[in-house]
């Protein structure tokens, strides 16, 4: 890459330095990085001497879930293989660094030339996939130069991406590293045509795949079907931020009858001793102390989820789901509570996922732009059950009409389908 390149990769890890004397998320990425090299030399002793049959980078937690039925998948039809899962979030590798014994679980090192061409051949993956918009130039580059298959899978291309500007010929050079892109929509292979690279196939977005296995299994969780049973409606707030409970707040407050699950994004001590106080510290009580044998008392109207793992099972017990980061940086995960077949709420910041603006024509789908929105349509679910019924049929068709992305790839990848 150029010089320049290298020079942001350079300061991009400087700054994370920086931050990490006061951020403990990112001091615990760079610890997590230092251990890499060393985590990879005992995999490969132990796991994968001849080196990795695939290597699967995610972001994060929510790339993990897109990459995660294409993982799935290829251990099922090759048992004996070996997968490297790298993150660069820890929100990834603190939940699935345990994901499975045949799956190597790694932090990524910052992307300058010296570490792509140590991981790369230390790892020695026979294939390699990046998960949506992971584009590492350096990373890339090495893979090519080394001959190995290199994918793209789920990604979505915008008009206004550096890829398509004037000045982002070096981008342009960084698509063309992949032997081949997966993209989620006819928009984005046109775009992609437009700058020449047509090794492209429109195979959708694998995160459908996923909350489709998910919403067939539901489990049971005593303490959240407790709650169930005592409220005439349920709201389950995934993936929370204090703007979205700016909004949701009051609407809840004003409807005694209605009983929450909360699920902040992150949940340290403080944050979940905050929303203990703005629900009422009376009729609220953490998940995790009930999980420790406390009681369910009968005064109890909402419980914080200060747990990973169960978000996606606990919309299995909800009315309506509102999903968070709406008004912030962007909606997090809509499809899990969809394929639970239930009405989804989110705020106005979700012009970069598409599964939101189909889900609203589909009609399982609501966008709100404020309180008074979301106080409108949640009151119209709350009352109207007909027309509640039909957005979470919506829902859950939506997704099931959305599935298949993973076996379009496995075919083409490995040659064989996902089943």
């Amino acid at each position: 890459m150029s010089l320049l390149y290298n020079l942001g990769i350079g300061t991009y890890g400087m700054a994370a330095r920086l931050a990490s004397l006061s951020s403990e998320k990112v001091s615990e990425m760079l610890a997590g990085q230092k251990e890499t090299f060393r985590r990879l030399a005992d995999y490969r002793r132990t796991l994968a001497p001849d080196g990795f049959d695939l290597w699967v980078h995610a972001s994060s937690l929510g790339e993990f879930e897109q990459g995660r039925p294409l993982i799935e998948a290829f251990l099922a039809a090759r048992p004996d293989a070996s997968v490297l899962l790298s993150f660069f979030s820890p929100s990834g590798y603190r939940v699935r660094h345990n994901f499975h014994p045949r799956v190597a679980v790694v932090y990524l090192p910052f992307d300058t030339p010296d570490n792509a061409r140590r991981f790369i051949a230390e790892a020695a993956p026979k294939v390699a996939v990046f998960v949506k918009y992971e584009f590492w130039g350096n990373y890339l580059r090495e893979l090519k130069s080394r001959k190995v298959p290199t994918y793209i899978i789920s990604a979505i291309f915008r008009p206004g991406q550096i890829f398509f500007r004037p000045w982002g010929g070096e981008f342009r050079q960084i698509l063309r590293c992949f032997t081949h892109l997966y993209v989620q929509d006819e928009r984005s292979r046109r775009l992609l045509g437009n700058i020449g690279i047509h090794n492209v196939t429109v195979a959708g977005d694998t995160r459908f795949d996923r909350v489709a296995e998910i919403g067939k299994n539901a489990v049971d969780i005593p303490v959240l079907t407790a709650l169930r049973r005592r409220a005439s409606f349920v709201l389950v707030a995934g993936s929370s931020w204090p703007a979205d409970e700016e909004i949701y707040t009051p609407w809840l407050k004003a409807h005694p009858e209605v009983c929450a699950v909360i699920a902040p994004h992150e949940f340290d001590k403080e944050r979940v001793e905050a929303l203990c106080r703005r629900f009422g510290a009376d009729v609220t009580v953490p998940y995790s102390e009930l999980a420790a044998g406390k009681p369910l008392a009968d005064n109890i109207r909402y419980i914080i989820l200060d747990t990973f793992g169960m978000l996606s099972k606990v919309y299995s017990i909800a009315d309506m789901a509102y999903v968070g980061g709406g008004f912030g940086a962007g909606i997090h995960n809509i499809n899990e509570p969809a394929a639970w077949g239930i009405p989804v709420v989110y705020g106005p910041r979700h012009r970069k996922f598409n599964e939101a603006a189909a889900l609203m024509r589909a009609g399982g789908g609501f966008a709100v732009g404020g309180r008074r929105d979301f106080e409108n349509v949640a009151t119209t679910l709350l009352t109207d059950k007909e027309g509640r019924r039909r957005a979470a049929e919506a829902a859950r068709s939506f997704i099931t009409e959305n599935v298949g992305a993973t076996s379009i790839i496995m075919a083409d990848i490995f040659g064989h389908n996902k089943n």
